[in-house]
């Protein structure tokens, strides 16, 4: 569905953040992209959604394909009408607007405005909790009721593809698996193909069907979930774990100097 081919990104045409960015989503699947902060994948996601314009970047290699058709140059209105809605960092709610007001404006771009309150009440059915707070003010709802609200206002868009940007920031730990619960279903429901980038490793790869590790700008590794789960590597700097099972934060020096990602 989705194809970056040697995509590089650049600000402020003086700072290269994509450097060579190659990734597939396969329709119906969920895939995840990981890495540390900076490492480029807000910035991925943005070349996907055409929200680089606003920070001043723009692909400057490379090319974007959904559906067979070239994205790189399209604008985030014109992603939408395609079928690509990103769900951004920080939820971004309209917090002057009720919850069902936000719902709603989820749903501007569409031309099927008669199935409007069926695709309302579609939402509620995966957050239930928000059609009991359907007429507060989105601005007072707590961090984990605004994600959940900024997902259902994605659905209303009926996107074939769902970008997901750090899902779980913020969130209590109970709240993050119950959100991530959400996502697998609103996939397995749905049918909606969903890329996710993610810091939490654990929660990621426990949803996704086929995952990428990023650093510096450029993709290092990639594989299914159990690939990547068994190697040693991504056990022990991104899930935490040693082979005894054990946490280990030891010599990332050593880890960075070995570069076995390039092996």
């Amino acid at each position: 569905m989705l194809h970056l081919n040697n995509v590089e990104v650049m600000y402020d045409r003086v700072i290269l953040v994509l450097k060579g960015m190659s990734l597939h989503v396969p329709e119906g699947k969920i895939v995840t992209l990981l890495g540390s902060n900076g490492a480029g994948k807000t910035s991925t996601l943005r070349a996907i959604s055409g929200l680089l314009k606003s920070e001043n970047g723009q692909v400057t290699d490379g090319y974007i394909e959904f559906q067979g058709k070239r994205l790189d140059a399209s604008d985030p209105e014109g992603a939408v009408k395609q079928g690509i809605f990103q769900v951004m960092e920080g939820r971004r709610v309209f917090e002057h607007l009720t919850v069902e007001e936000n719902l709603l404006a989820g749903a501007h771009t569409r031309t099927d405005r008669r199935n409007l309150k069926s695709d309302i009440q579609a939402v509620y059915q995966y957050f239930p909790k928000l059609e009991l707070l359907r007429q507060r003010t989105a601005g007072y709802l707590s961090g984990g009721e605004q994600q959940m609200l900024a997902i259902g206002r994605a659905l209303m868009a009926k996107p074939k593809l769902m970008l997901l940007d750090e899902p779980s920031l913020g969130l209590a730990p109970l709240l993050v698996k119950e959100i991530f619960s959400i996502i697998k279903k609103i996939n397995q429901v749905e049918g909606t193909t969903i890329l996710v980038v993610e810091q939490n490793a654990n929660l990621a790869l426990s949803i996704a069907d086929f995952g990428y590790i990023m650093e510096n700008g450029r993709i290092v590794m990639e594989g299914s979930v159990d690939t990547l789960v068994s190697n040693q590597d991504v056990r022990e700097f991104y899930l935490g774990l040693s082979d005894l099972g054990k946490r280990s934060y030891r010599d990332v020096k050593h880890y960075k100097r070995r570069k076995r990602w390039l092996a």
